[in-house]
C-alpha cells in the first residue's frame, strides 16, 4: 500500500474532508453535497444519536431505500461507534422484525411511502408487532404514525449534545469494533447477521478500488441496495476511500437509471449481469448518451463473452472485471483484473486479492489439485468477526484454523483464477439477491393447502437463476399455480417469489427421504 490506511469509517471520513473538502460527495433527489457538507450532516446526526442515548456498541437499523439519508444516518451511527442493522427494503414485516430482534437494534430508521410500503405497519402487523429492543423509530420520509418521529424532529435533537462529546466517542472507535451487520441466510434458510469490522472493511475496499481504478473523479451511480455489501461497501465505502461522487438510485429501472447516466455523466455502474442486459435490450439505447461509463463490475451470476463484448463495445465501459464473494467475507475474495482476456474474464471469477487465501478442498478438507473441483475454502483479514448471537453458526461457518467453509464448489487453474461450477448449499442467485431454498420452503409451508413443498433454482437469462416450486397439496385441497405465486408475493420478498410452480402428487426422494432437487431442477429447466 502507497499510504497508511485509516483503521476507522470515521476516520476515513475524515481524510476524504481532507483531501477533496470542496469536491461534489453526494447528489440526490436536487441536493448536491461536498465532502464538508456531508461531514457537517453526519455531525448534527452524530450529536442527534448521543442525544438519543446511543452507546458505544449499540446496534441501529436501517430500513430504506438508497437516499442520502441513509448514507448520513449510517455513517453517523459509525461515528459514534454504534454499528449499523441493514435489512432487506423487499422484505416482509415478519422478516424485518426477526433481523432487528437478532440484531437487538434500539433504535430503526426507516421511511414509511417507499413504492407504497410503509415499514412501520409492516412491523405493526406482524406477530408480535414491533421487537421490544426497538425503543424508537424514526422516519427519514414519509408520514410520520403513531409513536414515530421526523428525521427533521430527530436532527433537532443535536441541540442537546456537543460536537466535543461525538469527538471523544470517534476517538474510541477501534479498527477492531464492528461498523455493521449485513444479514445472510444458512443452509436452514434462517438469516443470520454477519458482523464486520472497521479496518478489515476499509482495507478489503481499498484492494478492490485498486484493483477496478476508482477515480476521485468517478461519479458512482449505486443501484446496486445499500443494505447488501455490494452496495454499502463497494458504493458507500468505495467511494469515501476514493473521493468518488455518490449518487443513490432508489429503484433499478431501465429509463430513470438511463436518465441519472445522462444527467450526472455517470462513470461507474456496477451491478449482476442483468442490470446490463436490462439496459442493453432497451428499444431507446441508440437514441442515449452513455458515453461518460468507465468503469463496470459485476458477478454473482455467469456472465457469457457476449455480454463483455457489448458492455464494452455498445455501453462504452473502459472497464469490466468480475469477482467472487459472499457477505461472510465482505462481499469480496477474488476479482478479475481489468486487463485480463474476456474470455478469461467470462470463464472465472479471478484471482484472490492481496492479503487473501483461496483454496478447494475434498470431503476430508485436503486441497485439490488445480483443475480438480473442491469446497471453496478462504482465509483472511476480509472475514466476518462471526454471526450475531451464534457463536454455534459462526464455528461451523469458520474453522479453528481460521478456514471459512463457503458451501460454493470451484475449480482453481495453475494461475489462481477460480471458476464457481456448483455449490454445496441449495442457494441460487436471482438478479444479484441470495435465495436459499429451505427458507422459501418453510414460508410455502405456511400456505393453508399446500403439504410440502421443494424449491429450486432454474436459469433464466436476465435474472440468472430464477425460484422455480414444487408443490403437494394438503389432503382435499385444490392448488392452483397462479394463486400460488400470488399468495407468495404478499407473504415473501418478491425475489423470492416462485417464478414456475408445479403441483405434483410426490416429490422424488433418495433412500434416505431426502428431496433429489437435480432432478426438480432438470424438470423445471425442461418446462423453462
Amino acid at each position: 500500500m502507497s499510504e497508511a490506511l485509516p483503521e476507522t469509517i470515521p476516520a476515513a471520513l475524515d481524510r476524504a474532508v481532507a483531501q477533496w473538502g470542496d469536491r461534489e460527495a453526494l447528489v440526490d433527489d436536487g441536493v448536491r453535497w461536498t465532502w464538508a457538507d456531508l461531514a457537517d450532516q453526519v455531525e448534527v446526526a452524530a450529536r442527534a444519536l448521543l442525544a438519543t442515548g446511543i452507546e458505544h456498541g449499540d446496534r441501529v437499523a436501517i430500513w430504506s431505500p438508497n437516499i442520502r439519508e441513509w448514507v448520513v444516518a449510517a455513517l453517523a451511527v459509525q461515528r459514534v461507534g454504534g454499528a449499523v442493522a441493514t435489512m432487506n427494503t423487499r422484505f416482509k414485516g415478519h422478516e424485518g422484525a426477526y433481523n432487528l430482534r437478532t440484531a437487538g437494534a434500539r433504535l430503526l430508521f426507516t421511511v414509511t411511502d417507499f413504492l407504497d410500503t410503509d415499514y412501520v405497519s409492516l412491523l405493526e402487523e406482524a406477530d408480535g408487532g414491533v421487537p421490544e429492543c426497538v425503543e424508537e423509530i424514526v422516519v427519514f420520509r414519509g408520514p410520520t404514525p403513531g409513536a414515530t418521529i421526523s428525521w427533521a424532529d430527530f436532527l433537532a435533537r443535536a441541540d442537546r449534545s456537543s460536537s466535543a462529546a461525538v469527538a471523544e466517542r470517534c476517538e474510541a472507535v477501534s479498527g477492531g469494533d464492528m461498523c455493521d451487520i449485513i444479514f445472510t441466510s444458512g443452509t436452514t434458510g434462517a438469516p443470520k447477521g454477519a458482523m464486520m469490522g472497521h479496518s478489515a472493511s476499509i482495507r478489503a475496499f481499498w484492494a478492490w478500488t485498486d484493483v477496478i481504478g476508482l477515480r476521485a473523479d468517478d461519479r458512482h451511480l449505486i443501484v446496486n441496495p445499500f443494505f447488501h455489501a455490494f452496495g454499502l461497501k463497494a458504493g458507500i465505502l468505495a467511494c469515501i476511500l476514493r473521493g468518488s461522487t455518490i449518487v443513490p438510485h432508489p429503484v433499478f429501472d431501465v429509463p430513470s437509471v438511463v436518465r441519472r447516466i445522462e444527467e450526472e455523466r455517470i462513470t461507474m455502474l456496477p451491478g449482476p449481469p442483468a442490470i446490463y442486459q436490462t439496459i442493453l435490450n432497451d428499444p431507446a439505447l441508440s437514441s442515449r448518451d452513455l458515453s461518460s461509463l468507465r468503469l463496470a463490475v459485476t458477478g454473482a451470476a455467469p456472465v457469457p463473452v457476449e455480454l463483455l463484448d457489448r458492455m464494452r463495445n455498445d455501453l462504452g465501459f473502459e472497464t469490466v472485471v468480475t469477482g467472487y464473494g459472499l457477505t461472510e467475507a465482505h462481499g469480496i475474495l477474488t476479482m478479475n483484473r481489468h486487463d485480463d482476456p474476456l474470455e478469461l474474464i467470462s470463464a472465472s471469477d479471478g484471482r484472490a486479492i492481496d492479503g487473501v487465501e483461496v483454496i478447494t478442498v475434498d470431503e476430508a478438507g485436503t486441497p485439490t489439485p488445480p483443475g480438480t473441483p473442491g469446497e471453496i475454502w478462504a482465509r483472511g483479514y476480509n472475514l466476518m468477526l462471526g454471526y450475531i448471537g451464534n457463536p454455534e453458526a459462526t464455528a461451523e461457518a469458520i474453522d479453528a484454523d481460521g478456514w471459512l467453509h463457503t458451501g460454493d464448489v470451484g475449480v482453481l487453474d495453475t494461475d489462481g483464477n477460480i471458476k464457481i461450477t456448483d455449490r454445496l448449499k441449495d442457494m441460487f442467485i436471482t438478479g444479484g439477491f441470495n435465495v436459499y431454498p429451505a427458507e422459501v420452503e418453510a414460508i410455502l409451508s405456511t400456505h393453508p393447502a399446500i403439504a410440502q413443498a421443494a424449491v429450486v433454482g432454474v436459469p433464466d437469462e436476465r435474472m440468472g437463476e430464477v425460484c422455480a416450486a414444487f408443490v403437494i397439496p394438503r389432503a382435499g385441497e385444490n392448488l392452483d399455480p397462479p394463486g400460488v405465486i400470488a399468495w407468495s408475493r404478499d407473504h415473501m420478498a418478491n425475489y423470492k417469489v416462485p417464478r414456475l410452480v408445479e403441483v405434483v402428487d410426490s416429490l422424488p426422494m433418495n433412500a434416505s427421504n431426502k428431496v433429489l432437487k437435480f432432478e426438480l431442477r432438470d424438470r423445471a429447466s425442461a418446462r423453462t
